[in-house]
């Protein structure tokens, strides 16, 4: 730990990567690797997205994403070996939340096409597909001369 916090004589000047390395260095290594496996830091979207996992909220561990970049995800995103669901916040293309759920499959079924005819008038250069289990995720808006 020393090398981390060396010179530090303040809680005030340890900064969360300090503490991050120098807590790693205590863990053994098999430990640490279950630990990224059970409690990632990122949820890798279908889109290719690296989404960072919020574990500061109240309401458990959080993924807010843009709901393109979920499309063709039939299961719902889990951490701790299957056995915790993420509470998902899904965005607009303008990263505005529009729903909430621990229900991915049952979005698709269900709200999205509430929500899909509400932004599908306000970010038409966005794809909105009938049947989003089907769609390729993306990034991006639609391309040019579509």
């Amino acid at each position: 730990m020393l090398p981390f916090l060396d010179g530090k004589t303040a809680l005030s000047q340890v900064v969360a990567d300090d503490l991050a390395a120098a807590l790693d260095v205590l863990i053994p290594w098999n430990l640490r690797k279950r630990l990224d496996a059970e409690a990632p830091t990122h949820f890798t979207a279908p889109s290719g997205s690296n989404v960072p996992i919020d574990y500061e909220g109240e309401e458990g561990p959080k993924l807010a994403i843009r709901v393109q970049e979920l499309f063709g995800l039939a299961v719902h995103p889990v951490i701790a070996g299957g056995r915790v669901p993420l509470l998902v916040e899904l965005l607009s293309p303008a990263h505005r939340p529009v729903q909430v759920t621990r229900d991915l499959p049952g979005f698709w079924r269900g709200s999205y096409k509430d929500v899909r005819s509400d932004l599908r008038g306000r970010y038409p250069k966005h794809p909105w597909p009938d049947d989003p289990l089907t769609a390729p995720a993306t990034r991006r808006a639609k391309p040019r001369g579509r």
